[in-house]
């Protein structure tokens, strides 16, 4: 797909009622209102085009950049393209955008662990929301784990906004997808207490910690249950259908 096609397709799908939703949310480049719905259809259209990723982020427009996040080749994506892109992220939805794929490139984790330290809100949020989705992929050992933990108890409230709930993020994805670390997350969300975060004029609401972890190990218990007891029902049918397949002999 050229630029053309993409950048009209983009206009075309635009809703003014969506686009008042993101600038809600604080998106204030421009933007035509492309739903999520309707920017999944055209990534899935799209594939995977680098090139085009970085054609439509130099457009400036909000929607042309999250569709540029979705169809570029984490490999090819360089230091120097994704300090770019999050220098110029003003908000927390094309923040998040940007973090969700800098999570796929290989090597991320002490780029993301940088990024987390700095002052400004959007380059710590997304280096805690990139540490959040690699704690979910299993590619954050314990000691890391205690580590970051800690940088958590310690910083949250004194952090900027956004990178407060970034934070809480990563400390429930560490508690609530690392067996091992699930007592430790809990005493320090507990430590922590409430996180207070301005999420402006919308409904959304920062997660409770504590609550987030203890239905993520519970979920997980669940889905365990579930797959051992398909496993354990399928033994027989698979010993009936081994005996038949002798018999058949």
């Amino acid at each position: 797909m050229t630029l053309a096609d993409a950048m009209a397709t983009i206009k075309a799908l635009g809703k003014p009622g969506t686009a008042a939703i993101y600038r809600r949310h604080g998106v204030t480049e421009p933007t035509v209102g492309l739903s999520y719905a309707d920017l999944g259809v055209l990534v899935k259209k799209i594939g995977v085009d680098h090139t085009l990723a970085l054609a439509l982020w130099d457009t400036g427009l909000h929607d042309a950049r999250v569709v540029a996040t979705k169809v570029a080749d984490p490999a090819r994506l360089t230091k120097t393209t994704l300090a770019a892109w999050l220098k110029a992220c003003s908000n927390y939805v094309i923040t998040d955008a940007v973090a969700g794929t800098a999570a796929r490139v290989p090597g991320i984790l002490p780029i993301a662990m940088t990024w987390s330290t700095r002052p400004r809100e959007w380059t710590s949020a997304a280096g805690w929301s990139v540490i959040a989705i690699l704690s979910m992929r299993g590619d954050i050992d314990e000691a890391l784990a205690v580590d970051l933990m800690a940088r958590v108890t310690a910083n949250i409230h004194a952090s900027p906004n956004r990178a407060r709930y970034s934070m809480n993020n990563a400390l429930i994805a560490m508690g609530g997808s690392m067996p091992t670390m699930h007592d430790r997350a809990i005493a320090a969300a507990r430590s922590i207490g409430l996180v207070h975060v301005d999420h402006g004029e919308t409904g959304c609401r920062t997660p409770d910690a504590v609550d987030m972890i203890g239905k993520m190990v519970a979920h997980r218990a669940a889905k365990r249950t579930r797959v051992t007891g398909a496993r354990a029902a399928a033994r027989p049918r698979k010993a009936a259908a081994s005996k038949r397949a002798q018999k058949a002999r």
